[in-house]
């Protein structure tokens, strides 16, 4: 590790940890550290590597701090997968996260290589997809990701942008795991070629066989959609009720939470986890978040009886809550906002995909490969939408000027971060200890 004192904090998959982890944490006051710095890393196909990814993000930190301020260090460590800029999973990490679905993972790895040819092979496709999802009566329409069917057709937005739902897990379920699977995998071919083809083309051919370049995206789709309730349920059910029992035992230790990506979306649900009452986060850092742009807003604006899932949460944080956004994350510009629309939805599209032989798919995905409907932006993307009083920065005026002290902070870091991943800047450090307003000037 890179820095000291470390510390490095796990959760399963439903937000539990080993006991003694807040104790930890509240022990470096007394051991003088008046700041901690939190990262929770995005998808990692193994712990080791999201420990690595804390220790290279954390190398530049004991530099820029200033007089008076003792830092300490931890690492959020939870059960995810890598979300890099490549739409092929690694299977075998895949069944390491998901070891209860490792059949339905090896069918669909099957079906991948095999690629056939036919549409019976895409339906199973699809099948395989909502079993691995836990989507449940959705080839009929019948039911959501509850089973209540309240996440079907309204066209309001994916979860962050919701009205605030009965637990961390409910959510609508995305267009691509209940609409017709050979629509659904031309759509994301489409996707995948227009943001320069990253899957090799060799041995996928025409017709529906050249289909089953999309049906690898949509895997990772699907994966990228159980990690997105997970990283909610672990901040919201595990580190948020983690920092309130830090803040019961060092009310004096100022903490400072970074999310990477899925992260992101982890430490910002920690902060409506948190106890009533309990702010000892004193600032929050999001890096090419994976989540709503309207995750905070109090009105949506296509829908003003809706708010975001996380409506008003920057009130909980005593500094500023900063969205590190990008033009240049092709994963969070144009994967994200496909795979958060609804089924149903028809406004702002650009036309048909085309599908076998040239005709044009007429189901509900038809057409959703167009210029970006709003409502559908990452954070990460374009940064805090629809809340009054955002203040917009460049990087440089930040590192230059400083963060605001309090409430949302876009800053378009797109001078640096040139993909989803490119998080290891030195400059990403400084907006981090500006936010924390611990820095040398």
């Amino acid at each position: 590790m890179s820095v000291e004192p470390y510390r490095e904090i796990t959760f399963d998959k439903d937000g539990d940890g080993p006991p003694g982890q807040s104790a930890a944490l509240a022990a470096l006051a007394r051991q003088g550290v008046t700041d901690l710095v939190l990262l929770a890393h995005g998808w990692n196909s193994s712990p080791s590597g999201a420990t690595r990814l804390c220790s290279d993000f954390f190398a530049p930190f004991p530099g820029l701090f200033g007089p008076g301020v003792e830092a300490g260090y931890a690492g959020v460590i939870w059960p995810s997968m890598m979300f890099t800029d490549e739409p092929v999973p690694d299977y075998r990490a895949l069944v390491t996260i998901l070891p209860e679905k490792e059949p339905v993972l090896g069918r669909l790895t099957e079906l991948l290589a095999l690629a056939p040819p036919d549409e019976a092979a895409f339906i199973e496709f699809g099948s395989l997809l909502r079993e691995l999802t836990d989507v449940h009566g959705a080839a009929d329409g019948g039911g959501g990701a509850d089973g209540d069917g309240s996440a079907y057709g309204d066209g309001s937005g994916d979860l962050d942008g919701e009205a605030v739902l009965a637990g961390a897990s409910a959510e609508p379920v995305p267009a691509f795991l209940v609409a017709d699977p050979v629509e659904m995998c031309a759509l994301f071919t489409e996707a995948v070629e227009s943001t320069g083809g990253s899957v090799p083309a060799e041995g996928f051919g025409e017709g529906l066989k050249r289909y089953w370049k999309g049906a690898r995206e949509a895997l990772r789709q699907a994966t990228y959609y159980v990690m997105k309730r997970r990283a909610g349920r672990v901040g919201e059910l595990g580190l948020g009720p983690l920092l309130g029992e830090v803040a019961r035992s060092a009310p004096g230790l100022r903490v400072h939470l970074v999310g990477h990506s899925m992260g992101a979306r982890l430490v910002a649900y920690a902060l409506r986890g948190l106890p009533a009452g309990a702010r000892p986060v004193t600032s929050v850092t999001l890096l090419q978040g994976a989540f709503s742009h309207y995750a905070f807003a109090a009105r949506l604006p296509h829908d003003p009886r809706r708010s975001g899932a996380l409506r008003d949460a920057q009130h909980r944080v005593r500094g500023p809550v900063v969205a590190c956004y990008s033009r240049h994350d092709t994963a969070l510009g144009v994967m994200y906002p496909l795979a958060s629309r609804l089924a149903g939805d028809s406004e702002s599209l650009a036309g048909p995909v085309a599908g076998p032989g040239g005709r044009p798919l007429g189901g509900p995905l038809a057409g959703l490969l167009g210029a970006g409907d709003p409502r559908w932006g990452a954070i990460g993307h374009d940064g805090v939408q629809a809340v009054p009083g955002t203040v917009e920065r460049t990087l440089a005026a930040v590192l230059r000027e400083g963060v605001p002290g309090s409430g949302c902070v876009s800053v378009d870091a797109a001078d640096v971060v040139r993909s989803h991943s490119d998080i290891l800047r030195p400059e990403l450090a400084r907006v981090v200890v500006s936010a924390a307003r611990a820095g040398r000037g």
